[in-house]
């Protein structure tokens, strides 16, 4: 775990947008992603995965599109989650795994 400790990785975002519950919300997805991805033990690893998909969601139902441009009363948010879960359980049932490394 060297490399990880002794080396920091900035995210920029342009935040002009979001409210400060949403900048609030990011700054602890990216914080529990790290803490995700480096500890050393199972329990934290699957409550903290857990949460991290807790918090997206919640991230996805405060977003510009789903508050403020609602059409016809379509929970937008809600159907944006499922289909993302459906997504996700499809990749999972069929073995694939997304490289994003370039």
């Amino acid at each position: 775990m060297g490399f990880g400790k002794s080396k920091k990785v900035l995210i920029e975002v342009d935040a002009s947008e979001m409210s400060a519950a949403q900048v609030r919300l990011l700054k602890s997805i990216n914080s529990m992603i790290a803490h995700v991805i480096t500890t050393d033990e199972e329990g934290e690893f699957f409550e903290s995965s857990a949460e991290v998909m807790r918090m997206c969601a919640a991230l996805i139902k405060q977003s510009h599109f789903a508050t403020d441009l609602q059409f016809n009363g379509i929970p937008y948010a809600d159907q944006a989650i499922e289909y993302s879960m459906d997504i996700l359980t499809e990749n999972m049932t069929n073995a694939k795994v997304v490289q994003y490394d370039n």
